[in-house]
């Protein structure tokens, strides 16, 4: 495996970032989750936007273009023969001093890692997740908007920590005023009479593949209305499904001990997994 650092292609052992960088020390950066599949990068631009963008409300200066990191990750995924995979750039502040101040930090620090990728919840795409509501709640948008992809992942990573020690696949996070918000890495969507609500995209990440789930549905001629929703919203619902570039369309078909519709994934969702597939198949940026 090659790893992208700062215009060289290091061997994972060699792969090294020093003590002083403040991505390391404070969290103090962005990154992306991006996959490959059959010899293209999916929604290659639109991930380089997003980052860009997490960088810019961070105040973050990439060292390096928008189209010069496309071709970074073009070629990150070249070095390593891979034609599927998954890909995570990164953006740290650099390396400073043990103090708070960015502006000690003189350059960003580029990182670009791609590894091969399959399914992320196996079997679980046919049985469905089991979905647990956690007391750890998403940021505030005042404080840190979750649209900012940021390296302080640990709010994400508390409401994980609660669904393991819970039996859970998934989170299910609220934001503080006690509406739904996402999972601990996907959006989340509810079916109810054949119709798709969702919550807004200010508690949560605005997400590529939910950006895919909205296309598809307005090409299939299926409603979806973007609104607060809270439990009652997910315990009533015929079908609930996460999307995320890791775990692509996935039901969740249990949610706090409640089956969720029938108990196994619903018509809508399968329709979805099996439309976002053939997209993923057709579309994307050539690596080869």
């Amino acid at each position: 495996m090659l790893i992208y650092i700062d215009g060289q292609f290091l061997p994972r052992e060699q792969a090294k970032i020093s003590v002083f960088d403040h991505g390391l020390l404070y969290g103090d950066g962005a990154f992306e989750g991006i996959r490959a599949y059959n010899g293209k990068v999916f929604r290659l631009m639109e991930h380089v936007d997003r980052l860009f963008d997490s960088a810019k409300t961070i105040d973050l200066t990439p060292p390096l273009s928008k189209e010069e990191m496309a071709k970074v990750i073009i070629e990150t995924l070249r070095k390593n023969n891979l034609k599927n995979g998954y890909i995570r750039p990164i953006l740290t502040r650099g390396v400073g001093d043990l103090g708070l101040d960015p502006r000690k930090c003189e350059k960003a620090t580029v990182i670009c890692i791609a590894v091969e990728w399959g399914a992320m919840y196996g079997d679980l795409y046919e049985k469905g997740l089991v979905g647990v509501s956690v007391s750890v709640r998403r940021n505030d948008a005042s404080a840190l908007p979750p649209n900012v992809k940021s390296l302080n992942y640990l709010n994400n990573i508390l409401a994980k920590i609660e669904a393991n020690y819970k039996g859970g696949d998934e989170a299910i996070m609220f934001d503080t005023n006690g509406y739904l918000s996402e999972g601990s890495g996907d959006n989340i969507f509810a079916v109810k009479n054949g119709i798709i609500v969702t919550p807004h995209s200010l508690n949560n990440l605005r997400g590529i593949t939910r950006a895919v789930v909205l296309e598809i549905a307005q090409s299939m001629g299926i409603t979806v209305k973007e609104q607060n929703m809270g439990y009652f919203d997910l315990y009533t619902a015929d079908e609930v499904f996460v999307t995320g570039t890791a775990a692509e369309v996935a039901p969740i078909t249990i949610i706090d001990g409640r089956n969720i519709g029938t108990g196994k994934p619903g018509p809508v969702t399968r329709q979805f997994i099996a439309a976002f597939k053939t997209i993923t198949e057709t579309e994307g940026t050539p690596i080869y």
